[in-house]
């Protein structure tokens, strides 16, 4: 089988993240769109089809069809039902919150990417790093206050979620050494739409005419994200790249503005601040180290 394993390439690693937040982000205001009317299972099911019938195609041009087995079958799996939490708590948290607050919130994912990286991973992250860490971190909790989003069980699911989705792109990072991008994006799809479904039939909602294209845009521009995704982790360090998952909050303020008139609270204006600090601070001196 043919591999493309692990590459020092940070920037472009960052070009590969910026455009994947870009793509999931858009995918994430579609399913803002979508959680009001279907279950999360049936959003799910219809939404990871694609990428299933993507990954298929991106194996004809990368040695066949061969190429989606996998000798790591168990970190599969685990990795698809990090992604269907990642999901659900996700749609659950975008019933009770607005966008914008929504993903702020999930900004926690970032914070636990670095430190499960050096758990799980074995990465090296020196001291200034993790000092940046700690203040984006004391950024989400300045948002969790009464005065802002609140601890109520919109910010759980969120926080749920974001957990979820620090260990599922930590897994893309670890498969990588072994495992094809395609072949990654393969079995994670296939989990998600098996999951999907065994339940969506008992909550089925026929899908009605103004939305066809929220589906489209949550499935095509979704499968295309989660591909740049795990290039990005292929090229690139999880405590480097995690800190590009803060531009998110651009996009999910234009876009709950765009479209339901939504802005972010002064709070969560401020915490969302921090925490951008603290990235840029990361990403600083990651370019300070790589010109030395």
């Amino acid at each position: 089988m043919s591999v493309v394993a692990l590459r020092n390439a940070p920037v472009r690693g960052l070009l590969y993240m910026v455009a994947a937040v870009f793509c999931i982000s858009a995918m994430d205001a579609s399913a803002k769109w979508l959680t009001g009317s279907y279950p999360p299972a049936e959003i799910i099911f219809l939404g990871r089809i694609p990428a299933v019938a993507f990954s298929v195609w991106l194996s004809t041009g990368r040695g066949g069809a061969a190429t989606l087995r996998t000798g790591r079958l168990g970190l599969q799996l685990l990795r698809g039902l990090f992604g269907a939490g990642t999901l659900v708590g996700f749609f659950l948290a975008l019933r009770l919150l607005p966008l914008a607050d929504t993903v702020a919130i999930t900004f926690v994912a970032p914070l636990l990417m670095s430190a499960f990286s050096v758990l799980l991973l074995g990465e090296r992250v020196e001291l200034r790093r993790w000092l940046a860490i700690a203040t984006g971190f004391a950024g989400v909790l300045v948002i969790m206050q009464p005065s802002g989003t609140g601890f109520g069980t919109g910010a759980i699911f969120a926080l749920g979620s974001a957990f979820c989705y620090a260990l599922f792109n930590i897994l893309a990072r670890k498969l990588s050494a072994s495992e094809p991008s395609h072949t990654q994006l393969f079995w994670a799809s296939v989990v998600l739409v098996l999951g999907g479904a065994a339940l969506a039939p008992f909550q089925w909602v026929p899908l009605r005419q103004g939305d066809y294209l929220a589906f489209a845009i949550f499935s095509l521009i979704g499968t295309f994200g989660q591909f740049l995704l795990i290039q990005a982790f292929r090229y690139a360090q999880v405590s480097l790249m995690a800190s590009l998952e803060y531009t998110a909050l651009i996009w999910a303020t234009l876009f709950g503005f765009l479209f339901w008139n939504q802005l972010p609270t002064p709070t969560v204006l401020a915490g969302a601040a921090i925490i951008a600090a603290s990235s840029l601070y990361i990403v600083q001196r990651e370019a300070l180290r790589s010109a030395a």
